[in-house]
């Protein structure tokens, strides 16, 4: 095994995007949905357009483009080779930081907050604000490797992430996490690593006592409704990755269409939206994510980490005092009230509800985030 740290460079063939336009002319549609909203899932005309657009209109080379004006790397962890981007403050004092993406989101959710996290004096923040940032792509996700054999859980995962941290030459820093992020961030919080110093989650998953449903408050019994709704009727993809993420990536992997829609159908469930996705994230981002699935052909290794992890993520509770911040946005999958939290995080030095804002934080509400963060970690600077 090699602990070489080496230059990554972004570079899809043209060969795959002419690939990519030839699929989606020979998609072959089902009919129509019986209904008319999203009840039955992605409306087979909202598919077409966005289809119709990836394959006339969308631009991958300018996602590209961003992602290879920041530097980028490969590292080999525990016989894993992982992709991540590492850009580092001007500001020589800066806090490090690890932030990790989820399902169905990429290292594309955090473009947005990576210029003013790094370099604050320019983005309306002060100096003493700014972070040095690592970004790696979960192993199977993007241009990480996939697994060829079983084992790589959200704890191993966790495990992987401080000894890239150390690998940087950062004895010190803290972790920020959402969706699959949160749960390994919160893995690595209960490591308890010498060098992680406190983690910041924007879906904390907490599962409230018995006694807690019974004295729940408004809010809360909205929280709990919100709940019961995704295990009614907005689970099915988690149950079919937990289970059988191979069956499901053959469909995925052959079909454009079926991939887009596959994530498509997420960013209209889980953003802060009046109705369509691209109210909440214009529909190049959309895409720019979901070519980013297609192009790296990730959709099986994707969903195996729902088999390694998704029935055991909140096993166990959450045994370590180090100081945690939550934030909560309104139209996240899963909202703890602040007295569930504290009876999970009993290191819990950061709290706050904010007004706008989805599952894909940083992507739907990048100042907001930012702003999050910043105020987060100040008290550890």
């Amino acid at each position: 095994m090699t602990t070489d740290i080496r230059p990554f460079k972004v570079d899809i063939p043209e060969v795959a995007l002419e690939d990519l336009k030839h699929r989606l002319t020979m998609t072959r549609w089902p009919e129509s949905e019986t209904v008319s909203d999203w009840t039955q899932g992605a409306p087979l005309a909202k598919v077409q357009a966005l289809c119709e657009y990836w394959q006339h209109h969308h631009d991958w080379r300018r996602c590209e483009t961003m992602l290879n004006r920041h530097p980028q790397f490969t590292t080999e962890i525990d016989g894993l080779a992982f992709y991540f981007l590492h850009i580092r403050s001007p500001h020589q004092d800066a806090m490090p930081m690890i932030m990790t993406h989820g399902w169905p989101g990429s290292v594309l959710e955090f473009m947005e907050v990576i210029a003013p996290l790094t370099n604050p004096t320019e983005h309306g923040g002060r100096a003493e604000d700014a972070f040095h940032l690592v970004i790696p792509a979960l192993p199977g996700y993007g241009f990480s490797g996939k697994p060829t054999a079983t084992g790589w859980s959200v704890q191993r995962t966790a495990q992987a992430w401080d000894t890239l941290m150390t690998r940087l030459g950062y004895d010190s820093y803290v972790a920020q996490g959402g969706d699959w992020g949160s749960i390994v961030t919160r893995a690595l919080g209960e490591l308890n690593p010498p060098g992680c110093k406190a983690i910041h989650l924007n879906m904390a998953l907490t599962v409230p006592t018995e006694k807690q449903v019974s004295e729940a408050t408004e809010w809360e019994q909205r929280s709990l409704a919100s709940m019961q709704f995704y295990m009614d009727w907005d689970s099915g993809y988690s149950k079919l990755q937990s289970t059988r993420p191979q069956t499901l990536g053959y469909g995925l992997a052959d079909s454009p269409a079926g991939q887009a829609a596959w994530i498509y159908e997420k960013f209209y469930a889980w953003t802060d939206n009046q109705g369509n996705p691209e109210d909440a994230l214009s529909i190049d981002h959309i895409l720019d994510n979901i070519s980013l699935y297609w192009f790296t052909n990730s959709a099986a290794s994707s969903a195996r980490l729902y088999w390694e992890s998704f029935n055991t993520a909140l096993s166990g509770g959450f045994n370590s005092d180090i100081p945690v911040g939550i934030s909560i946005f309104p139209d996240e999958i899963f909202r703890a009230s602040k007295r569930w939290a504290e009876s999970v995080f009993p290191g819990l030095m950061y709290w706050n509800e904010l007004d706008r804002g989805g599952h894909f934080a940083a992507f739907e509400q990048p100042e907001l985030f930012v702003n999050e963060l910043r105020s987060c970690f100040a008290s550890l600077r």
